[in-house]
C-alpha cells in the first residue's frame, strides 16, 4: 500500500468519525444549557472559581514534538516522524503527580507548533500520524480518574501549522479551534481547566473568545477558562501589566474576555494581589494562576541533557507564596524523550510533599506561617546609582517578586525593623541572580552574586550574629532557627559578593502562626 493510499484511507476514517462526532454534538445540544457558568460581574469567586481555588496546586506537563528537537518553541515544520517516545508511560506521570500532592494535571494538548497529543479529525499533525500512536490525552485523563486527580488541558491559540490559521478570514481558524475543543471536551471526561496561550499572534477580536468561551461552557459548564497575559493597562490596549503591579482593585482591564482567571506565565503575583478587573465598565473577580518549572533552568520541554531540579527550599517557599491569597500554582514537570518523567525530578517533587508540605486530600493547602517584615521601613547602607525609586531598600520587603533592593557596593547592609513583641523562627531570602540564556534560546541559568553573609539581630541593646554563611545563597535561602527570637530589628550583612548584591525579598516569618 503506497503512502498516498494510506493517507486517503486515514482521512476517510477521520471524516467518518467526524460525522459521528457532529451527530453526537447535535444530540447533546438538546440537553446541554446554552451557556454554562459564565463569568458575570461580582466581587467574590463564583462556584467555578471557588473550585479552582480549592484545587490550588497542579502539575503542568509539556510534552510533544518539541521534546524530540531540543527546542522550546517550534514553527510547525518539525516532521511528525520525530515524535517517537521509546517508553511512553502516562500512568507514571500521574502517579508522580498523586505522590507529590498535586490535585490536578494540566496537560499541554497542543502547543504553538500545532502538534496534537490526540488523534484529531482535523489535522494529520498529531500522534496518530507518528510512530507512537498512543492517544496521550486519553491515557492521561484515564490515569487521572484512576488516581483520583482532576484533569485540565492547555491549548495554544497560536497555531503555526494549521492552514486555517493563515486564512484571511479569522473565523476559519476559530471554526478549527472549536472543532478541536469539541473533540477534547466530549471525548475525555470531565475537564476542570482550559488554559489558552499564544494570544499575541493576532488582534484580540480575531480570536472571537466570546464564541469560544460559550462553546466550552455548553459542553462543560464548570470548566475554568483562562488566557495568558490577561490584564492590560487600559481598555483596548495590548500593554500587559505585570502581576506585581496588580495592587489596586478596578484599575486595570481585561484584554481577553470572557475569562475565569488571570495568567501571566511565568511571573509571580504580589502578596497583596488584588482580584477586581474591568471590562466594558463592569468589575469582575479573577484569581491568578502561577506557573513554575521544576528545572533550575526554567525549561518547559525536556532536553537530552538532564538538568538539576530546583532546591526544596525554593520550591517550598514558592508554593506558600503562590497559593496564598486565593491564588493557585502549577509546577511544570516535563517527560523526557523516553516518555517518562526523570527520576531526579520525580524524587524532588515527591520529597517536597512528603518531607515539607504534607498535603492531605480534602483539606486546605498548607501555609508558610505569618510574615512579620512585610512593608517594614527597611534601610540600606547603599543603593545602586542612588536610585531609590527603582532600587530602594523598601523593595526588599514590599511583597513583590519583580522589584528589588540593589546595593552600590559589594559589601552592603540591609536593616529591617520588626515588632519586638512578635517572635520569629525563620528568615527567607530571594536573591537577585545574574542569568545566562541557554542553548535553546529560552532556558536560563542563574548565578548568585553573594558569596558570604551573616544575619544579625538586635538583642539586649546590641547586635548579635545569629547566622553566618560562606556559601552562596542558592535560588532561595531559608534559615530555620531552633529557637524563636524577639527583636526590634534584624540586619543582613553581605561580607563578600562578585557584584553589588540585590535582594528581591527578605521575609521574616513566624512559622507556627497562620
Amino acid at each position: 500500500m503506497n503512502r498516498q493510499f494510506r493517507m486517503c484511507s486515514r482521512m476517510a476514517t477521520k471524516w467518518g468519525h467526524a460525522l459521528r462526532m457532529w451527530a453526537g454534538l447535535l444530540a447533546a445540544a438538546c440537553v446541554l444549557p446554552v451557556y454554562g457558568q459564565a463569568i458575570v460581574p461580582g466581587n467574590e469567586p463564583n462556584e467555578t472559581q471557588q473550585k479552582l481555588i480549592e484545587r490550588g496546586y497542579g502539575m503542568f506537563v509539556h510534552f510533544g514534538v518539541n521534546t524530540f528537537d531540543e527546542i522550546e518553541w517550534s514553527d510547525g515544520t518539525i516532521p511528525v516522524e520525530k515524535y517517537n517516545p521509546t517508553r511512553l508511560d502516562c500512568d507514571q506521570w500521574v502517579r508522580v503527580a498523586r505522590d507529590a500532592g498535586f490535585r490536578y494535571v494540566l496537560l499541554v494538548t497542543k502547543h504553538h507548533d500545532g502538534f496534537c497529543l490526540w488523534d484529531s479529525q482535523y489535522t494529520d499533525y498529531d500522534v496518530a500520524s507518528s510512530p507512537v500512536k498512543t492517544d496521550v490525552v486519553k491515557a492521561v485523563s484515564e490515569a487521572c480518574r484512576k488516581y483520583g486527580l482532576q484533569f485540565g488541558v492547555y491549548y495554544s491559540l497560536w497555531d503555526r501549522h494549521a492552514p486555517s490559521y493563515r486564512d484571511k478570514d479569522p473565523e476559519k481558524y476559530v471554526d478549527y479551534m472549536i472543532a478541536q475543543l469539541q473533540e477534547l471536551f466530549t471525548s475525555y471526561g470531565p475537564i476542570c481547566e482550559l488554559w489558552f496561550d499564544g494570544g499575541w499572534g493576532r488582534p484580540v477580536k480575531d480570536w472571537n473568545l466570546p464564541r469560544v468561551y460559550a462553546e466550552v461552557k455548553k459542553m462543560q459548564p464548570d470548566c475554568a477558562i483562562g488566557v495568558n497575559h490577561t490584564v492590560v493597562d487600559r481598555e483596548g490596549s495590548r500593554k500587559h501589566i505585570l502581576p506585581d503591579s496588580m495592587l489596586v482593585d478596578n484599575k486595570y482591564y481585561l484584554q481577553y474576555f470572557p475569562t475565569d482567571f488571570r495568567l501571566w506565565d511565568p511571573k509571580i503575583a504580589h502578596l497583596a494581589d488584588k482580584k477586581q478587573y474591568l471590562y466594558n465598565g463592569a468589575s469582575y473577580y479573577l484569581p491568578f494562576e502561577h506557573t513554575v518549572c521544576i528545572s533550575k533552568e526554567w525549561n518547559w520541554f525536556q532536553k537530552q541533557r538532564p538538568k538539576p531540579a530546583r532546591d526544596l527550599d525554593e520550591l517550598e517557599e514558592l508554593f506558600y507564596w503562590c497559593t496564598a491569597n486565593d491564588n493557585t500554582l502549577v509546577v511544570n514537570i516535563a517527560p523526557d524523550q523516553s516518555g517518562r518523567i526523570r527520576e531526579n525530578e520525580a524524587n524532588t517533587i515527591i520529597a517536597l510533599n512528603k518531607d515539607r508540605l504534607h498535603i492531605e486530600p480534602g483539606k486546605p493547602l498548607p501555609t508558610g506561617g505569618k510574615l512579620l517584615s512585610l512593608e517594614a521601613k527597611a534601610e540600606a547602607s547603599s543603593v545602586y546609582e542612588d536610585n531609590e525609586a527603582l532600587y530602594g531598600a523598601r523593595y526588599a520587603v514590599d511583597g513583590g517578586m519583580q522589584t528589588r533592593w540593589a546595593a552600590a557596593d559589594t559589601k552592603a547592609e540591609l536593616t529591617v525593623p520588626l515588632d519586638e513583641t512578635k517572635a520569629f523562627d525563620k528568615i527567607v531570602i530571594f536573591e537577585y541572580c545574574d542569568s545566562e540564556t541557554m542553548e535553546d534560546g529560552f532556558s536560563n541559568k542563574r548565578t548568585n552574586r553573594i558569596r558570604s553573609y551573616c544575619i544579625d539581630a538586635w538583642l539586649n541593646g546590641t547586635w548579635e550574629t545569629i547566622y553566618v554563611s560562606d556559601e552562596p545563597m542558592g535560588d532561595c535561602k531559608v534559615i530555620r532557627f531552633p529557637q524563636a527570637y524577639r527583636s526590634s530589628k534584624i540586619r543582613l550583612k553581605v561580607l563578600d559578593a562578585s557584584l553589588p548584591p540585590s535582594i528581591y525579598e527578605l521575609n521574616v516569618v513566624n512559622s507556627g502562626e497562620k
